[in-house]
């Protein structure tokens, strides 16, 4: 019977099924069945529904995003964080205002807000706060303690920029040492003088420094304007001065090892 023989060769089915499908696409235009049978052909070549490369698109959903760290520091370090951070890779800094020094009370609350915050944001996988102890009397280290966030080791900068054993040398050999740094020298008259209101009540000039001997400056930038102004700053202050180099000390291989 040549017609039904003819109509079975039309039927046969195509050795191509890709082929197969792309027939069926032409045939059924916009039917359901058409529409599903472009979505296996789409999906045999990896394309989405979207037209996007379903491959690409699964790498960039699985994909993990960089590593990054928040520093929550204290403003009296803030230019040598910047700079000691600057070419760290996935690393940001923030500062707490400087004067809190003045109340350290107010420093472990305000730090742990700080934390709190950054972890809230979601974009930091790791927080470090780049305060010593800061006057807190332990009280930083048990709000940092119940967030789960390391700090900068000692009880003052002064001790992590001195070096530990060349601090505690230094305090032994006179414990009336008033410590300056490049931050304290450049902000002596807003945090010392106007901030302690030494300005308004000259009286109360001995009542805070009465107990002091020497004031021991330790820079970190090797600026003779600054030397010049800390001995100023101790000539006011009616104490003996000192100038001891530093640089930033133990500072830098904290960050490193903090951020690593």
């Amino acid at each position: 019977m040549p017609g039904a023989r003819a109509r079975a060769e039309r039927w046969r089915p195509a050795a191509d099924p890709a082929g197969a499908l792309r027939g069926a696409r032409r045939s059924t235009n916009g039917s359901p069945a058409g529409q599903r049978q472009r979505r296996a052909y789409a999906s045999a070549r990896g394309v989405g529904s979207d037209g996007r490369d379903t491959a690409a698109v699964t790498a960039s959903r699985t994909a993990t995003p960089p590593s990054r760290t928040l520093i929550v520091g204290c403003g009296a370090l803030a230019r040598e964080l910047a700079a000691l951070t600057r070419d760290l890779p996935g690393v940001d800094v923030t500062c707490l205002p400087p004067l809190l020094h003045n109340r350290p009370d107010r420093i472990p609350e305000a730090v742990r807000a700080k934390v709190r915050v950054a972890r809230a944001s979601g974009r930091y996988d790791r927080v470090f706060v780049a305060y010593a102890d800061c006057g807190t009397g332990g009280l930083l280290d048990a709000a940092l303690a119940g967030e789960g966030v390391e700090r900068l080791p000692g009880a003052h900068c002064y001790e992590f920029y001195a070096g530990s054993a060349e601090f505690a040398r230094l305090a032994d050999e006179e414990p009336g040492t008033f410590w300056l740094t490049d931050f304290l020298v450049r902000a002596f008259d807003p945090l010392v003088f106007r901030g302690l209101g030494i300005d308004r009540y000259p009286e109360l000039l001995p009542v805070y420094f009465g107990n002091y001997r020497r004031v021991v400056y330790l820079s970190q930038t090797d600026d003779a304007a600054l030397v010049d102004a800390a001995r100023e700053a101790a000539g006011r202050l009616g104490l003996a001065f000192e100038h001891r180099h530093t640089g930033y000390g133990e500072l830098a291989p904290a960050l490193l090892a903090a951020t690593a």
